[in-house]
């Protein structure tokens, strides 16, 4: 469990500015004191987390598909910034694709933000060759001008990270009962592992009991509940796993749903990235947008909506009744009106709400 006291806030600034620091080859003197004095004033006494009140703070556990669009890289940015402010609590990242190389980027985002030892899990045994739409891991090659590497990485060997689902067995069994939001923006193959599993060192409780006892909610970015039925990405890419999840859920652990229809609209252009983060090259996000042949006239932010929800709640978005949601063979979901189920999904907003959440993603790009 992490704890926040001003020594721990102090710490991680240090490490922050360290990070800075070894990118100092990316940017002008002029640039690193300006960035050094951002770093200073985002550590006031008004930003810094307070104890009072941690209780209310959501525990999150974050599930992600890495390395196949950048918007997860914007949820995860999102999460590591609400982390600063003590608005949230990480607890670990589970990486829901296979390959060494995925874990890896994950471990470099967790390091330059400031949590290098955020836990990590890695999926085994799940979806193979799964689709990849930008690749971004040669960006973990990237070299300062003094030929080192521009970002840094934490784990030494990543044969020694736990199982996806083995790792939520053990942060689940840590924390007190109906207390652990799970954001889910990628696939749920080690969600249905996870449910599927027995008691073990970390729990007697089987996997559906341990859910049952510790989840308070899960923001899955996933779903389509619009007029036109048709397969859900996501849940497409594996569905037997996504079956799996959808039976094996308990009926009486709230799930929260970001159906790709709403994303589809918040647009963050190629262009605009690049200038929010104009004070320097060294940022991984940044360095993304960067690659040789990367073209992107808008990538939609579908992720980052599933973790808004998820830390800001539910008045953020328009929602729909309360219901339940089924999933056939095709990965079509379905959902049934019912006040006594579970799950609610976002309904699309107008081009206010659509030019409110894009500013906000675009503040927790600009921070420094």
């Amino acid at each position: 469990m992490i704890i926040f006291a001003p020594w721990k806030e102090i710490n991680r600034f240090f490490m922050k500015h360290s990070l800075r620091l070894l990118c100092a080859s990316c940017m002008g003197i002029a640039a690193l004191l300006i960035c050094g004095m951002g770093l200073f004033a985002s550590c006031s006494d008004d930003d810094k987390p307070s104890t009072k009140g941690q209780d209310d703070v959501p525990l999150i556990i974050l599930d992600t598909d890495i390395c196949a669009s950048t918007d997860d890289l914007f949820a995860m940015e999102m999460l590591y910034r609400y982390a600063d402010q003590g608005r949230c609590r990480l607890l670990g990242v589970v990486v829901d694709r296979e390959g060494e190389g995925h874990a890896a980027f994950a471990d470099l985002m967790n390091t330059f933000f400031g949590y290098p030892h955020l836990p990590i899990g890695q999926v085994r045994d799940g979806i193979k060759d799964a689709v990849i739409w930008t690749d971004y891991r040669k960006v973990m090659d990237v070299k300062d001008d003094d030929g080192k590497a521009m970002f840094h990485r934490t784990v030494a060997d990543y044969d020694t990270l736990p199982d996806g689902y083995l790792l939520y067995r053990r942060l689940l069994a840590a924390q007190p009962d109906k207390s652990v939001s799970i954001i889910s923006i990628g696939y749920v193959t080690c969600l249905a592992q996870l449910l599927e599993s027995g008691a073990d060192e970390y729990s007697s409780l089987n996997g559906v009991e341990l859910v049952r006892q510790k989840v308070k909610g899960i923001y899955i970015m996933g779903g389509s509940f619009g007029p036109q039925k048709e397969p859900e990405y996501n849940f497409a890419q594996g569905v037997k796993f996504a079956q799996t999840f959808f039976r094996l859920w308990p009926t009486d652990v709230d799930m929260m749903f970001s159906p790709g229809e709403v994303g589809d609209k918040v647009c963050y252009s190629q262009e605009q990235v690049i200038a929010d983060v104009s004070w320097t090259d060294c940022h991984p996000v940044k360095q993304v947008y960067m690659m040789d042949g990367y073209d992107d006239s808008g990538q939609r932010m579908w992720d980052p909506l599933a973790v808004i929800q998820a830390i800001e709640g539910d008045e953020a978005f328009n929602l729909s009744e309360r219901g339940t949601v089924s999933i056939d063979a095709n990965a079509v979901t379905t959902f049934t009106p019912s006040p006594s189920g579970n799950c609610r999904y976002q309904v699309p907003g107008d081009d206010a709400w659509v030019k409110g959440k894009l500013k906000l993603i675009r503040q927790m790009n600009m921070m420094h």
